[in-house]
């Protein structure tokens, strides 16, 4: 999408929810448009389907290319269940990507809504956000199970589901969360019919499977 340079009046995601929340998800979600709008960004297609999708509380396996704006699609799942006075977690495969996406989620959300945990250590971890490590949750997931304290989870680079000695640290909170709701982004996932089954039915939750180029 496009961006202009940001606006010094544009109030942060954190300061767009009132006191006590939205009335509904469609509230929310009026509200994130509209600091998307503030923000003179213009959303690709697939970006608003994954949006509503989330919106509606349905699991989005988001297929698009690099550079097709999945990060904003995931800061959108951050904030519709931050405004319902839920927890989420944001998991990238490397250290360097996680500190790198919790500076930009504490800009957005504002600092004190964002934690992080890393294998070197963490900053406010108990905030409504957390950007962690793959290996991290799977962790806490393998720890607490279905009492793991994030609804939402980001699993970037979802392809590593795969991988032959990291894949379990992407598939353990698939299996252990069924409480969850799960935004996988990945721009290079083949067949993922498997996964889709399985996920609906242990969560009860349909899978939306949004790809697409950027235009």
């Amino acid at each position: 999408p496009s961006h202009r340079p940001r606006r010094p009046s544009v109030l942060s995601l954190g300061e767009r929810i009132p006191e006590g929340g939205f009335p509904d998800t469609d509230d929310a979600l009026d509200a994130f448009l509209a600091w998307v709008d503030d923000h003179d960004i213009t959303l690709y297609p697939a970006q608003e389907e994954a949006l509503l999708e989330l919106a509606a509380g349905q699991h989005v396996l988001l297929k698009t290319p690099t550079g097709s704006g999945k990060s904003l699609v995931a800061v959108g799942l951050h904030f519709f269940l931050l405004a319902a006075g839920k927890r989420s977690v944001y998991t990238a495969p490397i250290k360097a990507l996680v500190s790198e996406k919790f500076l930009a989620l504490a800009e957005t959300f504002g600092a004190d809504n964002v934690g992080m945990m890393t294998g070197d250590g963490s900053v406010n971890r108990d905030a409504p956000i957390l950007c962690c490590t793959a290996e991290i949750l799977a962790k806490l997931a393998l720890r607490h199970g279905d009492e793991t304290p994030y609804i939402g989870v980001v699993m970037d680079e979802f392809h590593y589901y795969g991988d032959r000695d990291r894949g379990m640290a992407w598939q353990v909170p698939l299996l252990t969360m069924p409480h969850g709701q799960f935004l996988l982004m990945s721009a290079t996932l083949g067949d993922t019919r498997a996964i889709e089954e399985d996920l609906e039915n242990r969560t009860g939750t349909s899978v939306s499977v949004v790809a697409g180029s950027q235009r």
